[in-house]
């Protein structure tokens, strides 16, 4: 009989180039390239680029591929529309409305040929910062701002389009930084429930958009991308860094998750968290970062030492997003402005050699037995 791993913990599902984890060595690498590396030195234009192609871009390519994101960022006006008619409600349930809206209007819907397939993931990594922020500003009453037009062939980073058409105006360099650093690091990680998710759609040969709307239903969990949201609503339950302790003591003593904390894969630190950190370190002196900062150290310290676990992205994320003037509820949907790069990456790798994804689970109900008549059951 065969063993069954619950969670799939530790089960190699599938081949992948695309990014590779050592959790034991605290390494995350994107196409061969460490993940921090890319963080300390790259943008998400050419994150995203290595990601979907393969390999960094010469100047050249990069130039031509900015150029097609933001040719493609304005998101049909429709699309926008429908979304405002709608009843308020989780900002990710309306993202996952607005990516299966954008499906109607993608040019190449239906078409299944290679390049195709990759200008609707180019067209999606596009649009869905723009999807966010008009999400956010529906939520506050507000209408869509359109994303920033006309500059060279650098164009404008995700980071600042995301930020200008949430705030209406010009974000400040550091924020944009800030920002550009966390999208790099949450481009992608390996088969995550949501890339996993996205994989086994995409296998089904369903449509890219099916695809990354199964994905972000897996995000919207929790136990996934939500922890971010529920980590920042933690650090505002507590106040204040003296209560943090006992706060933290408390809630283990009642069996309650720790959001932030921990991770499936990594036995030791977690690299896009270690970096996280040292990047707010250097920001303590701003008190939207040093207060909260403050608490999230004491929460980590009491966790650490009762139940050797250490902090995840989400536990700092959670803390950069409000910096950078990013509302709570808007957490998640932001983390997904930079995974579906991800996403769009495996999806089209696992159309290139698509095998149907169809395990196996093991039962454990009733055996055979005789079917009984209605009249005749007691």
């Amino acid at each position: 009989m065969s063993t069954v791993r619950s969670g799939l913990e530790g089960v190699m599902a599938t081949s992948s180039a695309v990014s590779f984890i050592d959790g034991d060595r605290s390494l995350l690498t994107y196409r061969g390239y460490s993940a921090t590396d890319l963080a300390q030195q790259s943008t998400f234009e050419e994150t995203a680029y290595l990601l979907l192609e393969g390999e960094l871009p010469t100047r050249a390519q990069l130039e031509a591929f900015v150029a097609q994101l933001e040719a493609a960022r304005p998101v049909p006006q429709p699309v926008l529309d429908r979304l405002a008619a709608l009843p308020q409600a989780d900002p990710m349930a309306l993202l996952r409305t607005g990516v299966s809206l954008l499906a109607h209007f993608d040019p190449d819907r239906g078409r299944t040929e290679p390049d195709a397939l990759r200008r609707t993931v180019q067209r999606l990594v596009a649009q869905m910062p723009t999807l966010v922020a008009a999400i956010g500003r529906l939520g506050q009453g507000l209408p869509p701002i359109p994303p920033l037009r006309g500059l060279g062939p650098t164009g404008r980073p995700t980071a600042t389009q995301l930020l200008f058409m949430l705030q209406g105006r010009e974000p400040e360099p550091e924020s944009v930084r800030l920002l550009d650093i966390a999208f790099i690091l949450h481009a992608d990680h390996e088969l995550n429930a949501s890339t996993f998710t996205g994989r086994v759609i995409a296998a089904t040969l369903s449509d890219i958009h099916s695809g990354v709307v199964g994905a972000l239903g897996a995000l919207k969990g929790p136990l996934h991308g939500g922890a971010n949201e529920l980590a920042r609503r933690m650090f505002e339950t507590i106040g204040e860094a003296s209560q943090a302790a006992a706060w933290t003591q408390q809630a283990l003593a009642r069996k309650e998750r720790i959001m932030g904390m921990g991770h499936r894969v990594y036995r030791q630190a977690d690299p896009r968290a270690e970096f996280l950190r040292q990047e707010l370190l250097a920001l303590r002196h701003r008190p939207e970062v040093g207060r909260w900062l403050d608490i999230a150290l004491e929460v980590e310290r009491v966790v650490r030492e009762a139940k050797g676990l250490h902090p995840n992205p989400d536990f700092f994320t959670a803390i950069l997003y409000g910096a950078v003037g990013i509302p709570t509820p808007l957490f998640t949907p932001v983390f997904a402005v930079s995974r579906v790069a991800g996403w769009g990456a495996h999806v089209l790798e696992q159309l290139a050699n698509n095998r149907l994804i169809r395990p196996r689970a093991q039962y454990v109900g009733p055996g055979p037995r005789p079917f009984v008549r209605l009249p005749e059951r007691t």
